[in-house]
């Protein structure tokens, strides 16, 4: 017989604003793999940092901890909760740019120096890790260098060294590609055979096939335990009642005579000894609507920063942007203002304090938070961009106070708001949840429809690609090949 781990028994939170509504006692048996499933903003996140006390509940027992977890373990690290946002181990970068200027004082720990220590205390080699784990090319690489997915990988490696009792992993798959979510689902697999393991995700494809039970949050009410077959029932019978989704038009084929908007020759990137772009040459004609794939760490985010003119090492490169050389005079503004840009990097480096419509604002100015009043004609703009992505009720709150999904679709709204000739979107629906990506998809189509919107867009899942893509550029550790 298994034995509890801990149960929570209510979510009456001494703060209103943390409680949730509970249809049942929640018991987490050990070990086991629970999945906590439900859309954005719907207290997900906010459940787990009841399991983790970190929001004081009314009352005596309403959280009682098993054996496992007695006070000596909680202590000691038995509980451990990781979070996307966590990514750089508290060396965040100082502003957005950082990450392509390395002739900065800041300096970064390197993979194999922030696991060192974790490593050396539970007696782990920290090289047999890596490699465990398919990343030893990493280990001598600053935290800063790295793409979102190998950020990612190392974030998790951190936590996983420490062997809690009880685990938490907020949207563990974000930003990894094809092998890699693969390899850290068969390593979630084992984990979940000696502890807790809870995973939190906003989409149905990523609850684990190994998950022994889910819990579905809606709107601040979690469901009792069930199996994973029960769930997939009661998930069948409600998709079942839902309208199916309207079939998108082929789009419309590019005029072969249409300027290019990018314009690549022979581009060669390399950091030391790293080579990242070999020998590059891709042109982008306006109206062309472009997938951008390949493994992590193969330079699609570097790629992009050359074409946003947020990567300094572009003014040494044969790089027509809008069919001007870069370095020939003009401005990165001059360049910016003609593009609508989201990217996980953003996502990491954006923490203001502003309300959500001043922060959607601020894309009409290319800035990272608007610091002049808008003027009337500007806000009803924003408010239709929000609207269309069902997200206009957001539009008077505090950006921090939303959650991660929310935050990230505010992003992705700022992006189009100056309606830009090229719209680069980078993994543009991590975080969101299966309805919001679909709305996002349904924008982004008619967005493209017309002939002078070009399109740039990364992702690691196939079917998050919307129908207006007409061409793809896969991308390869060393080497490039188009498609």
């Amino acid at each position: 017989m298994q034995e509890t781990l801990l149960t929570l028994h209510h979510a009456d939170t001494r703060r209103p604003e943390y409680a949730l509504t509970l249809d049942a006692p929640l018991s987490l048996p050990t070990p086991s793999v629970v999945a906590v499933y439900g859309p954005n903003a719907s207290g997900k996140t906010l459940l787990a940092d009841l399991l983790t006390a970190k929001h004081l509940l009314r009352g005596d027992g309403g959280l009682v901890y098993g054996p496992s977890l007695d006070d000596a373990a909680r202590k000691a690290g038995a509980i451990a909760h990781v979070l996307f946002k966590d990514v750089y181990g508290g060396a965040e970068p100082a502003y957005y740019q950082q990450r392509w200027n390395h002739g900065d004082e800041q300096v970064f720990p390197t993979v194999a120096e922030q696991l060192a220590t974790l490593t050396t205390a539970a007696g782990i080699d920290p090289e047999d890790l890596l490699r465990q784990f398919g990343v030893s090319a990493l280990a001598h690489r600053a935290v800063n260098t790295l793409s979102s997915g190998e950020l990612r990988k190392v974030q998790l490696l951190r936590t996983l060294v420490t062997r809690p009792r009880l685990l938490i992993i907020d949207s563990p798959f974000i930003g990894l590609d094809v092998e890699a979510r693969a390899t850290l689902n068969a390593m979630l697999e084992q984990i979940g055979r000696e502890l807790t393991l809870v995973v939190v995700v906003s989409r149905r494809a990523d609850v684990p096939d190994f998950a022994d039970f889910v819990v579905n949050v809606d709107n601040r009410r979690v469901s009792r335990l069930m199996s994973r077959d029960e769930w997939q029932t009661a998930f069948k019978q409600a998709e079942d009642h839902c309208p199916s989704s309207s079939i998108v038009a082929p789009p419309q084929a590019t005029a072969e005579d249409a300027e290019p908007v990018i314009d690549f020759r022979d581009i060669t990137i390399a950091y030391g000894q790293r080579k990242v772009l070999d020998r590059l040459s891709w042109r982008v004609k306006r109206g062309e609507r472009w997938a951008l794939t390949g493994s992590n760490g193969s330079g699609k985010t570097t790629l992009l920063s050359l074409v946003c003119a947020d990567n300094p090492i572009a003014y040494a490169c044969d790089i027509r942007l809008f069919g001007c050389r870069r370095g020939r005079g003009e401005s990165i503004w001059d360049i910016k203002r003609r593009i609508g840009y989201v990217s996980p990097e953003m996502f990491s480096s954006y923490r203001k304090d502003l309300d959500v419509m001043r922060i959607v604002a601020s894309g009409l100015m290319d800035t990272i938070g608007l610091y002049c009043r808008h003027r009337p004609e500007d806000e009803a703009v924003c408010m239709n961009w929000l609207r269309a992505f069902g997200a206009e009720h957001l539009a008077r709150r505090n950006y921090l106070t939303l959650s991660s999904g929310e935050q990230r679709l505010v992003l992705l709204v700022r992006a189009f708001v100056k309606s830009p000739e090229l719209l680069i979107l980078d993994e543009p629906f991590h975080g969101l949840d299966d309805a919001q990506t679909r709305r996002a998809m349904s924008v982004i189509d008619d967005y493209t429809t017309g002939p002078d919107k070009t399109l740039l867009m990364v992702t690691h899942y196939a079917d998050e690609l919307p129908a207006c893509i007409t061409h793809t550029l896969r991308l390869q550790r060393h080497e490039a090949a188009q498609a």
